[in-house]
């Protein structure tokens, strides 16, 4: 026979693969942030990298192009209205 779990073990297994990890949730608000600036402000995207918390530029531009397809400043440009 097999032994049986206690709901309090099936619960917290369930909720360790589905529920997503902080260091992914931090990334995202982080990533959310500095699109919002690159959109509303041009800037520097090594600048908007240090300011939303991220030490290396190219990993901010990794994970940037991971969670929106483009290269940040690829799409700081599109994002941005067009000058008149």
């Amino acid at each position: 026979m097999a032994p049986r779990c206690s709901s309090g073990v099936r619960y917290r297994s369930a909720t360790t693969t589905s529920a997503p990890a902080s260091s992914a949730v931090t990334s995202q608000v982080r990533l959310q942030h500095a699109r919002l600036l690159l959109a509303t402000c041009p800037q520097d995207v090594t600048a908007v990298a240090h300011r939303v918390g991220y030490d290396s530029p190219s990993r901010f531009s990794r994970e940037y192009r991971r969670q929106y397809g483009l290269p940040p400043s690829r799409d700081a440009a599109r994002l941005q209205p067009a000058a008149s």
